[in-house]
This record gives C-alpha cells, sequence and structure tokens, in this order.
C-alpha cells in the first residue's frame, strides 16, 4: 500500500484508464528525492494488466550527456517494429540510437519516429511508458518524447515522467507530490517496522518531514550520526549511506564503485571490471548482500539515486580513477563511453585525451545532441593543454550550447572563453553567439555594439565572417528603429575588401536605407535586383538568410521570402538549430498573415511560442503573442488581442517595430468592432515608428483612409493617400496598386477605382485585403442602389471572410447582404471547411492529395493513429466519406 498518496494514484489511474480505451495521455511527477516518485510508477505498472506493452528508462546523472542514451534504453523492446516506419523516420531513428549511419538526424524527425513507433506498438495493445529520473536523461531523448507526449492523440499510449524540480516539462500536465502528513508517515512505520521503538519512531516522523525514503532508510542508520539541521534531506541521507558504506569491506566498496560509476547497469561489464581490478565477483555478492544493489538477470541496480551516489561519494579519488580507467578500457568498443570514462580518469590537461572528447563532440553534433556536444567541448577545453586550443575548443562549446537553445550556458561559457583568447576569430565569433542571445533575451542595443565589435576585430583576419556580421547588425538596428546604427554598420562594411557577399549586403543595405528616402524607387529597384532565390543563399549561416528574407518582406515580396524561410525551417530542424529554429517560424507565421493564409500563420505561431518557449527566447515569444495578437483582431477575439498587447506593452524592452506591431493588432480590433476613431489614433501611432515606411506597412495606410473616411475627416490622411501613391508606383505590384485604387474609391466615391481594385487583388494572394475591397466596393454598391452587383461583390467577400474566419468582417459583409435585399442569408454560413481546426484542415488537405495516413503523420509531426482520428472527424463534418469525395471539396 501507498500511503497518503491516494489521490496521486486516482490521476495516474484515470490517464492509464483513458489510454486503456484507446485516448493517450501524459503526466509528469514532480518531486525531490525520495518522495515517492519511482513508487507511484512502480503502483502504475502493477494498475495495468498483461495486455499492456511496457517501456521504461531510468535516467542516470553519469549518462546525461550521451545522445539518445535514454530512448534507446526506451524503446529497445520496440525496436523490432522500426522496418514499419516510413523510410525518412526509420533512418532518422536508426542514426540517433547507432543502429546505422545517418548524417544529421533530424530532431523533429526522431520525435516523430519515436511517435509512430509507439503507435505500431499500441497496434498490440496498450502502451505504458515510464520515464524516471527524467531530469538526468540526456536532452536529445527528453527532446524526443516531450515532443511525442505533445502530440499524443488517439494511439493508445500513456506516458509517465518522474522528476526532480529542475525537470522542465513546458505543456504538460504536472503532478507535484507533497510530502506524507504525520498521520501517513505513522502509518507508513507501524506498517512496515511494527517493531521500532515509540520514541525511535517519533524521532524518524519528526526529522524525515515526510518524505517516504527518509521515513523507509532513518530507522537503519544510527541517527545520532545522521547531520540534522540546515543540509537538504537528501544530503543527510547521503551522509547515512556513506556510514553503512564504511562498515563494508574495502573490495565491497569497491564492487559499488564499479557499479556506481558506469550508469550502464549491466551486470558483465561490472563482473569483467572486478576482474581486472582482481577482485573477482564475491565483493559484487558482498555488496548485494548489504541490499544496497540488487542483481537482476543481466543488470546491476542500486536501490536508489542516492545510494549511488553515496557510494560513489565514499570513495577515494585514486580509486574513481583507477575504476574509471578500467571501464574505459572495458568499454573501448563504445567509442562515446569510452571517451566519458577516459575524462573521468584524467586528472589533469592531456591532449590525447581532450582529442577522444572532442571526437564525441562531434559525433553528438551529428546525431543534433548540441547540449551533449556543448558539454563534450567544454570538458575537453578543461584537459587541453595548450591555451589556444583550449579556447577554440570553449568557443565550439559555446556555438552549440546555443545552438541548442542553451543561452545562459552559453553566456556562462563565452565569459570564460573570452578571459582566454585574443585571438579576432575566437572573439568574433563569440560576439555573434552573445549577440544573438542579447537580441533573443530583448536587449537589441547590446546586440548591435556586439556585433559592429566582433566584425571590427576580425576584419582583417576573416572579412567575410565580418561582412556577415554586418549585415546581422542592419537587422538588427532595423528591428529597433535605430536608422543611426545602421548607418554606422554600413559605413564599416563599406570599409571590408570587395567580395560577393560584401558587395550584396551592401546593396542590401543601400536598398534598405533609400526606402527611407522622400522617393522609395531607387530602395525598391535596388533590393530587387539584390534578391536572391533560396538556391543562391543556402550556403549562408541562419542569420544571414534569416536577413535576406527580411529584405524581401519590406517590400512586399512574401512568396519570396516564404521560400527563403521555408527552406531555412527545414535547415534549422534538419540540424537541430533550435536556437534559430522559432525566430524562422515566427517570421514565416508573419508572412502567411500578410498573404491570408490566417490557418497556417496560427499554427506556426503556435509552434514557434512552445519552441521559444522551451529555449528560453522572450523576445520570440513577444514576436509569437504578436502574430496571434493579430490573428485575434482580424478573428474578432477583441479581449485575447487586448490581454496579448497588454502584457507586451507592460515589458521595457518591446522594440518598437513590436510596439508598432501589436498597435496595428488592436487598431484592426477596433475597426472590426466599428470603433473607427480609436483606430485611427491607434494606427497614427504605428506610423510613428522611423521604418514604418516599407511596403509590409502599406496596408496601414490603406487602414488609416478607411477610418478617416467612414469618421469624414479625410483632411487627416492625405500623406497616407501620398504614400500609398509614391508606393504603389515604386513597387508596380498588383497588390500595392490594389490599396491605392480601394483608398482612392473610398475618398472620391469612385466605381472606376473599386472595380480596378478588384482586378488587381484578382492577380495574387493576400485574400484578407482582396475580401476588404470587395466589402468595401459592395457597401459602395449598394448605396448607390445597384444592388444586383453589390449582392455578387457582398457574397464573394463574405465566403472570404468566412473562409478565413474573419468574423466581424463576415459580419459587416451580411448586414450589407441584407440591405442589398438579398433573401436567404445563412447566419454564419462559413464554407465547408471553416467548423475544422487548422490540423483539422491540414490533414484533410494532405488527405485530398491521396496521401496515406503515414505520409501525412510524416508531414504534420502525428502519428498515423492520430491522423486517422483527425480524418474520421473531418470526414463527419464534411459529410463525405472518403478521400475522392473530400478531393472534390474547395479546401483552400
Amino acid at each position: 500500500m501507498l500511503y497518503g498518496r491516494m489521490g496521486e494514484e486516482q490521476r495516474i489511474g484515470a490517464v492509464l484508464s483513458e489510454a486503456g480505451r484507446g485516448r493517450s495521455g501524459v503526466l509528469a511527477l514532480i518531486a525531490g528525492p525520495g518522495e515517492g516518485k519511482s513508487a507511484l510508477l512502480a503502483r502504475a505498472r502493477e494498475l495495468v494488466d498483461s495486455q499492456w506493452r511496457i517501456l521504461r528508462c531510468t535516467g542516470m546523472e553519469t549518462e546525461a550527456e550521451l545522445a539518445f542514451s535514454g530512448l534507446r534504453q526506451l524503446l529497445e523492446p520496440a525496436l523490432h517494429l522500426r522496418d514499419l516506419l516510413p523510410e525518412p523516420q526509420r533512418l532518422a531513428l536508426g542514426g540517433a540510437l547507432g543502429l546505422e549511419d545517418a548524417a544529421h538526424p533530424e530532431r523533429f524527425l526522431v520525435g516523430l519516429a519515436t511517435l509512430s513507433l509507439l503507435a505500431e506498438l499500441s497496434a498490440l495493445g496498450p502502451v505504458l511508458v515510464l520515464v524516471d529520473d527524467a531530469q538526468w536523461v540526456d536532452q536529445p531523448s527528453i527532446d524526443a518524447l516531450m515532443f511525442t507526449a505533445r502530440r499524443l492523440g488517439n494511439e493508445g499510449v500513456a506516458i509517465l515522467f518522474a522528476g526532480r524540480p529542475d525537470f522542465s516539462a513546458p505543456a504538460l500536465p504536472l503532478l507535484t507530490l507533497t510530502p506524507l502528513d504525520t498521520e501517513a508517515a505513522r502509518a507508513l512505520l507501524a506498517d512496515r517496522m511494527p517493531q521500532l521503538p515509540m520514541e525511535i519512531r517519533d524521532r524518524v516522523v519528526a526529522e524525515s518531514a515526510g518524505n517516504p525514503l527518509a521515513l523507509l532508510e532513518l530507522p537503519g542508520m544510527n541517527l545520532d550520526s545522521v547531520p540534522v539541521g540546515p543540509p537538504a534531506l537528501s544530503e543527510r541521507l547521503l551522509s547515512g549511506y556513506q556510514s553503512h558504506i564504511a562498515h563494508l569491506s574495502a573490495r565491497a566498496r569497491l564492487a559499488l564503485l564499479v557499479a556506481a560509476a558506469d550508469a550502464g547497469g549491466e551486470l558483465g561489464v561490472v563482473l569483467r571490471v572486478l576482474t581486472a581490478l582482481r577482485l573477482g565477483a564475491e565483493p559484487l555478492a558482498e555488496a548485494e548482500r548489504s541490499t544496497m544493489l540488487t542483481v537482476t538477470g543481466q543488470s546491476v541496480v542500486f536501490r536508489h539515486p542516492l545510494l549511488r551516489a553515496a557510494a560513489y561519494r565514499s570513495a577515494a579519488e585514486h580509486e574513481r580513477v583507477a575504476v574509471h580507467s578500467a571501464l574505459a578500457l572495458e568499454l573501448a568498443a563504445d567509442p562515446d563511453r569510452h571517451a566519458w570514462h577516459l575524462a573521468a580518469a584524467t586528472t589533469g590537461p592531456v591532449e590525447a585525451v581532450a582529442a577522444v572528447l572532442e571526437a564525441a563532440a562531434e559525433r553528438a553534433c551529428v546525431r543534433t545532441g548540441h547540449g551533449a556536444a556543448a558539454t563534450a567541448w567544454e570538458r575537453a577545453a578543461r584537459l587541453t593543454p595548450d591555451p589556444a586550443e583550449r579556447a577554440r575548443r570553449l568557443v565550439r562549446a559555446v556555438e552549440t550550447a546555443a545552438d541548442a537553445g542553451q543561452f545562459a550556458r552559453a553566456r556562462r561559457l563565452a565569459d570564460q572563453a573570452g578571459e582566454l583568447t585574443a585571438d579576432p576569430v575566437h572573439r568574433a565569433r563569440l560576439a555573434s553567439v552573445l549577440s544573438h542571445i542579447e537580441f533573443e533575451h530583448g536587449s537589441p542595443a547590446t546586440a548591435l555594439r556586439l556585433l559592429q565589435r566582433g566584425a571590427a576585430e576580425t576584419a582583417v583576419a576573416e572579412p567575410l565572417r565580418a561582412a556577415a556580421m554586418l549585415l546581422d547588425a542592419g537587422r538588427v538596428a532595423w528591428t529597433n528603429g535605430d536608422i543611426a546604427g545602421m548607418r554606422v554598420s554600413r559605413a564599416m562594411l563599406a570599409g571590408l575588401p570587395s567580395s560577393p557577399d560584401r558587395d550584396n549586403f551592401l546593396g542590401a543595405y543601400d536598398g534598405t536605407l533609400a526606402l527611407l528616402e522622400p522617393d522609395p524607387s531607387a530602395g525598391i529597384a535596388l533590393l530587387r535586383g539584390n534578391s536572391l532565390r533560396p538556391e543562391q543563399v543556402r550556403h549562408h549561416e541562419p542569420a544571414v538568410r534569416f536577413v535576406l528574407a527580411t529584405q524581401a518582406i519590406v517590400i512586399g515580396d512574401v512568396e519570396v521570402a516564404r521560400g527563403i524561410l521555408v527552406e531555412l525551417s527545414e535547415f534549422c530542424r534538419a540540424q537541430g538549430r533550435l536556437g534559430w529554429l522559432a525566430a524562422v517560424e515566427l517570421m514565416l507565421a508573419q508572412v502567411e498573415f500578410l498573404a491570408g493564409r490566417f490557418r497556417d500563420s496560427e499554427l506556426l505561431s503556435a509552434e514557434g511560442r512552445r519552441i521559444a518557449e522551451n529555449t528560453d527566447q522572450p523576445i520570440r515569444i513577444v514576436q509569437a503573442d504578436m502574430n496571434l495578437a493579430m490573428l485575434a483582431a482580424v478573428s474578432g477575439a477583441e479581449q485575447q488581442c487586448r490581454e496579448l498587447a497588454e502584457s507586451a506593452f507592460a515589458r521595457t524592452d518591446l522594440a518598437s517595430t513590436h510596439r508598432a506591431q501589436f498597435n496595428w493588432a488592436l487598431a484592426l480590433s477596433d475597426m472590426g468592432a466599428g470603433r473607427w476613431a480609436e483606430a485611427l489614433d491607434r494606427l497614427e501611432q504605428v506610423l510613428e515608428v522611423p521604418t514604418s515606411q516599407p511596403a509590409q506597412w502599406l496596408a496601414v495606410r490603406a487602414d488609416r483612409i478607411e477610418c478617416a473616411v467612414r469618421l469624414n475627416q479625410p483632411e487627416r490622411v492625405t500623406d497616407s493617400l501620398d504614400e500609398l501613391r509614391l508606393w504603389s508606383a515604386a513597387l508596380e505590384a498588383p497588390w500595392a496598386q490594389a490599396l491605392l485604387r480601394r483608398s482612392l474609391g473610398l475618398l472620391h466615391d469612385d466605381a472606376d477605382s473599386f472595380a480596378r481594385a478588384m482586378d488587381l487583388h484578382g492577380t495574387g494572394t493576400r485574400f484578407f485585403d482582396r475580401a476588404r475591397s470587395g466589402l468595401l466596393y459592395g457597401e459602395w454598391l449598394r448605396r448607390e442602389r445597384r444592388n444586383d452587383q453589390a449582392r455578387a461583390e457582398l457574397r464573394e467577400a463574405l465566403d472570404i471572410f468566412e473562409r478565413l474566419g474573419a468574423q466581424p468582417w463576415a459580419r459587416r459583409a451580411r448586414q450589407e447582404l441584407r440591405a442589398a435585399g438579398a433573401s436567404s442569408i445563412p447566419e454564419g454560413s462559413r464554407g465547408p471547411v471553416a467548423d475544422l481546426t487548422p490540423q483539422e484542415l491540414q490533414v484533410a488537405r494532405l488527405a485530398a492529395t491521396g496521401a496515406t495516413n503515414k505520409e501525412i503523420g510524416a508531414g504534420l509531426f502525428l502519428s498515423p493513429k492520430t491522423v486517422g482520428h483527425h480524418l474520421s472527424r473531418t470526414f463527419r463534418k464534411l459529410g463525405v466519406t472518403s478521400r475522392v469525395e473530400l478531393a472534390r471539396l474547395p479546401l483552400d
């Protein structure tokens, strides 16, 4: 019986019950050492019957840096099903687990393969996944399992994590264990140790503080030798365990050390090392008789992780060195474990050992285990005798930590590396990483200074690196509205030796700065001539590719930007570059919004926000909220839009362009509700930003004109009309000319302008703008009593608004249709796909192309079972029974 854990058992039982009925679930148990996490996982195993498949792994502190070691341990019983996975998933999982060669297995694809493998296993019965001591499971394995946990659907899989308070499980249901109350603690002792004297029982209850492990372990210790007071309970237990270990023979203590030093827990390895140390098997048998560990089958398992830690700490340093040396020899065929044991056996700088550890870091990078690679490079640096080589390895540790999204760690390592090296290239690389971190944490001015300083230091040694850094400096300055900072960076770039990249980047600067001149035509021409296709920028680092996508956005070339960003997103996923992935996906979400693909924008914004939360990128969380605020505004979710904006405005580090975007969202929300005066005031605030001239802000001018006309104040917006004329002529883009024609129609009651706007909209995407022009034209036609034409325009606009979920504008279109004499306008008639969730719509689109459930799952990071569930709900909502019928529906 588990005393005092009835509520926790019920929560676990509910997850298991749902999974038994085919609905997957997940729960993370959070508690300190000895508070009952492992006991609850054991109880979960007892609650399921023989129909269940059980997979489990236990994190080990010494294996926390072996990429995918936890996942290999967990999935081993199911790997015979790997051939059932789609080929890319099979190869990615095999490469990650070391089952076959695969360069840079995509981290998200490894997660999807894990999900698919569990789904295949669930075809044989419900699946229970138990992850104990999750805080010590290697990060790539946790990433794959978190990916899986967040995408569970109808597979019949239950995942239970158990970890200490430092285990991060964002977006997962949590169950935090509390200490046992006095009544439960007394009942536990009375059940397990009925002969314990009352005075000892009372003391144990008091000193255990409700910790179940302490309740069971303290009675067997000399309580007077166990420290009381300030040390954490785990430290007190460790002290008690160490006292117990001290009473064993020296040979048994050494056997405990061998078992503790290697987290693999393989009996064969332990016995062979004991033989190499001339101890034989008897010391292990003595250790087992002490009940500190057990030998089961081919495994050696400590009774509790604290015992393992005590066994390791109790040994003298020379004993630990000898054991790790023996383990390194025994594990020579396992290069990663060999490298780490060799490092642990090394007490001072040794280049040969550092090189072995560096090779382990390189292998971890190949498997996209950037966090593990950072640790290996850091340790390699510590073991490197040559100062220059030590600095180089530490710089690589900084870069890989940042790639893993471990920004606090990258900062710490960068401080250390900066003190070691005066090499200009190393210092520039550090500046590049630190600038990215500073920008992501809301300090663009600091990021700009770092980039400029780093570029200056490496201008002679590596001018191409300096050029790339200065290009990124321009992006940072632009985002912060710092035109002076842009000009300084441009001057520094011009001072570098000429090269194709440098000249191209200089063109990007000149074109962008020229957009701020009274006539933007020259700037637009420069940027268009400087525009690069995705295949032309693949050789560049993410920072450069990101800037080139931004360059396309500022002149309104959203499809060019989309092409670059889609490829960059795929690159970051494949390389595990989580430090950049959130930024790329959120910029892509903004592009999809401008194009009127609201569902896609919503999905990208939500996914980008999750990644930003996981990688501690607060500025990207703001950007995600900015996108979501725009989507909330057009959908009529006024409270959500307002809450997102107010949260952002409370920040002291909000970039001026982000503040402008939130104000635009609030203005759109006001326009949807008919609050024209409030909207006009907000739109005027948007245009106060120094960088609000470029093309992506043209729609703000058109919105401002609409508000002013509805308020009968056209004199307030003559400047916006002039800018629309100027920019639409310079851009020569149909969408920009359509905004101008719509605005002229409003200002001058001009039917020809409205009609021309509709013609121009018909040549591109930007569906929301097209529908809004149709609504305004329909309103004008209705006022002119041209009701037949009005109804045609209004019905088309209504159809688009409904498909986009733009409910405030859809309501206005229905009102205008009724006023124009339409006899039947179903309230809320939203088209065939409007009731689908964004994910259902994605599934439907792919299914309509003939893709199988496995192929759809591979594309959307879902299991085939979950795809099937989405598809069945989609069929019911759309009233179809087959993919053939689905393909006949308008799903765009």
